[in-house]
């Protein structure tokens, strides 16, 4: 029978607050060995996830988007509000301006093949477990599924 998420997922996982400094979460992430962290607000709900990719910013800071003048016109060739982005993610001092927002999330009664696809179709690194009230319980990492396989064969 097929494992469910529940069956496989980190429980109570390490959690930080929008208003954390990237100081404490960096320090987490590397004390910990683990490459993100789900974001609550002050009621328990999931915010965000603040991840290693959304830290990258911090060292490599951001490249101005390319443009073309073209009759005294500026014309983008990327989009701007993506480098607004990106800007206020390299100059960043907490969690919340840092964090990815809106995370997929998974419940734990889903099965791993599910979240496995979710995984690789979206290109993420984990997926925060929510129960029916949307509160995070566990998280599910492509770690784990791959101990999940590793132990059923």
């Amino acid at each position: 029978m097929p494992k469910t998420i529940a069956d496989v997922m980190s429980r109570d996982p390490i959690v930080v607050k929008p208003e954390t400094s990237l100081k404490e979460a960096i320090q987490i992430l590397a004390e910990r060995r683990i490459s993100g962290l789900p974001v609550i607000d002050d009621t328990g709900k999931l915010v965000g996830v603040i991840s290693e990719t959304d830290l990258m910013w911090q060292e490599t800071g951001v490249t101005p988007p390319a443009y073309i003048m073209f009759l005294d016109s500026v014309i983008y060739l990327q989009n701007p509000a993506t480098y607004e982005r990106d800007l206020h993610k390299a100059l960043g001092q907490t969690v919340g301006e840092v964090m990815s927002k809106n995370p997929i999330t998974i419940s734990p009664d889903k099965l791993l093949p599910e979240a496995a696809r979710i995984l690789n179709d979206r290109k993420i690194h984990r997926l925060p477990v929510l129960d029916s009230s949307g509160q995070v319980i566990g998280v599910l990492t492509r770690g784990d599924i791959i101990r999940a396989m590793a132990s059923e064969g």
